[in-house]
């Protein structure tokens, strides 16, 4: 059965415990309370399986941190192997980005059949790597009315928020923001806007 996105009036009850801000250093700290509340779980040496015996704590938090993002990367980038994602690192955050196209229909603002199989294999490995933060950004290709664009894409980051939600990933983990047009990452020529209307989930482990 095609999948179908809930009621927007539900939409809160989904994404209760997601922040509405970008994912930085000082939000994470913000949220890190609420995170905690909900029995998120923090990423340190001292509760990882593989505890390292020297340096300082700050050091081997470090590190478990670098091996763990590895590890998620790799899994991500072994399951998604599809024209319109990639999987990206971004210092310790590995970044996955999905193409409109690659996950929504084109004649509607909705999930499409490849999209559940998309996310729906993101969010078991989220559920595996539960110790992260997500950021869902929704962008748009370049639009006259911005205002526009930001409804729209933040459409798109909530959409996704909830089909997550809705496979057991915590809002509490959440950030969600749509940037409009900001930030392309091709050219605005017919091709490129295809590529700039997208996705990106960035996730940062949780310390």
């Amino acid at each position: 059965m095609q999948y179908t996105s809930p009621e927007r009036n539900t939409w809160d009850y989904y994404l209760n415990g997601a922040s509405f801000m970008d994912m930085n250093e000082e939000s994470k700290i913000a949220k890190r309370p609420i995170y905690l509340g909900n029995g998120g779980k923090i990423l340190t040496a001292t509760n990882d399986a593989k505890k390292l015996e020297y340096g300082d704590k700050a050091t081997n938090d470090n590190m478990v941190s670098v091996q763990y993002m590895t590890e998620l990367e790799r899994d991500l980038y072994d399951a998604l192997r599809a024209a319109g994602v990639s999987v990206e690192r971004a210092g310790t955050d590995v970044v996955v980005i999905l193409v409109r196209g690659a996950i929504m229909r084109m004649d509607v603002a909705e999930i499409s059949s490849n999209g559940e199989n998309l996310l729906g294999t993101i969010a078991r490995i989220l559920r595996k790597y539960n110790s992260t933060y997500i950021e869902i950004a929704g962008y748009t290709d370049a639009m006259t009315d911005t205002s526009a664009a930001k409804r729209m894409s933040l459409d798109m980051a909530e959409r996704v928020g909830v089909f997550l939600a809705r496979k057991e990933i915590k809002p509490s983990r959440m950030f969600i923001v749509g940037r409009g047009s900001a930030r392309p990452i091709a050219a605005q020529d017919s091709i490129g806007r295809l590529t700039n209307r997208r996705i990106e989930i960035r996730i940062a482990p949780a310390r």
